[in-house]
């Protein structure tokens, strides 16, 4: 009888410290939110680039699309670009009717850097780089070079899930007008 009572005693003791064991481990666990928080999730980003009169109006409207990933390594880029060619040296000899010319090529059109996006609530935070570039019309007939225009963000920014979010303004450096570059972070099933 005194050895059931002592069997009995510590098979009650260990069942209370496996139980308190669990309960602690169950506490420790992430909630199904957190873990799914954890989960690298894929958002379609649709960027807008609008140039806007002075009245605000729309005159040039560009959208660029891509994907980007809530992982640590998530990165997009979008790259739609001219080369525009720029004399850099001009050399004259003798012996040629016309002189050599040399060029360097400039890029110039929309480049778009998307990384380290992450969830944050019903938000997306994202580290974006924007650099937009075109050639500005040549008003000095002395000037054969071409003059290109350039706009460039960058900035970490919260975009609501769903919603269209204007993440970057600037006043236009020959007209009175703007330019916005306007994101939509939309969830990938």
């Amino acid at each position: 009888m005194r050895r059931t009572i002592v069997v009995s005693s510590l098979l009650l003791f260990l069942f209370t410290f496996a139980l308190q064991s669990f309960a602690q481990d169950a506490s420790k666990a992430p909630e199904p939110s957190q873990a799914s928080e954890m989960a690298a999730h894929y958002y379609h980003l649709e960027f807008v680039v609008q140039e806007l009169s002075k009245e605000g109006k729309p005159t040039n409207t560009r959208t660029y699309t891509t994907t980007v990933s809530t992982d640590s390594h998530g990165m997009t880029s979008i790259r739609t670009n001219s080369k525009i060619p720029i004399v850099v040296s001009e050399t004259s000899t003798n012996n040629a009717s016309s002189p050599t010319v040399s060029f360097q090529y400039q890029d110039v059109g929309v480049n778009i850097d998307a990384m380290h996006a992450r969830e944050i609530g019903r938000q997306l935070s994202v580290d974006i780089t924007a650099n937009i570039t075109s050639v500005a019309e040549n008003l000095d007939a002395r000037l054969h070079e071409p003059i290109i225009r350039q706009n460039k963000w960058q900035a970490v920014v919260l975009i609501p899930i769903g919603k269209e979010a204007v993440v970057f303004t600037s006043d236009a450096l020959d007209s009175k007008g703007s330019m916005q570059l306007a994101v939509t972070a939309t969830p990938m099933q």
